[in-house]
């Protein structure tokens, strides 16, 4: 009998969609429909379910589900820090303390004694004891940076992205809780299966690039010494007497300043192509 994987993915919101990509591009292949709770893979033994992303811990921490692509900060706040497999590199946020505008609070010692409206209660309590600072938490879920206006509360901890919506009400952060996006997790005991190898063979494979070149033999030196590749370029002698293809894996974010610096030391007929899957 065949043993079925399941992965727990958000239903909507922002992870939603990067979420179904990164399974899409780790190989597995489904439809969706509107209204679905689950799917399975037509070609593998998996099956995705679609639920709320603060559900998703939970549901793996209780054995419902094998894996689980959810935000780290839901992951803190169900303390379930020991199920990260994996960054994933994608819904990247912050979980912000802020005051109103008009507010003389400007450092976090500052909310000593202070109400504080937030969705993640128990990360907020754990990050102020720490601290040995006295707060009271008002849970409030949507809409937490108009609790100020409303005097529900005297300041908010909310997941920050660009910071548009704390300013247009009228927030000013103060400082950071935690640093959060979107993570891969998984019981305990998973974590070298076939399903969490793929997805971090993709997640890593965005970050890099495959460059080949062609390259004169007296260049190879200098053109080796820019791109060392995982381990080391490959270099084939091409029919041209004293010409050399040379093939290497190079991070993405170093292309900007690696590309000029190959064409200065004389390389020619320069390739960049994406790599779907890698694993280092």
């Amino acid at each position: 009998m065949t043993t079925i994987t399941r992965i727990a993915i958000p239903t909507k919101g922002r992870l939603s969609e990067p979420s179904l990509d990164l399974v899409r591009a780790a190989g597995l292949v489904f439809e969706t429909s509107s209204g679905a709770l689950s799917v399975v893979a037509r070609n593998m033994p998996i099956e995705v379910l679609f639920v709320r992303a603060a559900d998703i811990p939970d549901l793996v921490r209780n054995g419902v589900a094998d894996y689980g692509i959810t935000g780290l900060d839901l992951v803190v706040e169900s303390d379930a820090e020991s199920a990260v497999l994996q960054d994933l590199r994608f819904g990247r946020c912050t979980l912000t303390a802020a005051v109103a505008e008009s507010s003389s609070v400007t450092t976090i010692e500052d909310f000593a004694g202070l109400r504080v409206a937030t969705s993640h209660q128990a990360t907020v309590n754990r990050f102020f004891a720490e601290k040995g600072i006295h707060i009271t938490t008002v849970p409030l879920h949507g809409s937490v940076e108009v609790a100020p206006k409303l005097n529900i509360a005297d300041a908010v901890v909310d997941l920050v992205s660009s910071g548009s919506t704390m300013m247009i009400n009228g927030l000013r952060p103060v400082a950071t809780i935690l640093e959060s996006q979107a993570v891969l997790i998984g019981q305990p005991g998973v974590g070298g299966s076939s399903l969490a190898t793929m997805i971090r063979a993709v997640v890593v494979a965005k970050r890099k690039r495959y460059v080949l070149m062609n390259v004169r033999e007296e260049s190879i030196a200098a053109v080796q010494g820019l791109i060392p590749g995982a381990d080391s370029p490959t270099v084939v002698s091409l029919a041209q007497d004293g010409m050399y293809a040379v093939h290497s894996v190079v991070d993405a974010d170093e292309m900007w300043h690696v590309l000029p610096a190959l064409e200065a030391a004389g390389a020619t007929a320069i390739l960049v192509l994406p790599i779907e899957q890698m694993i280092p």
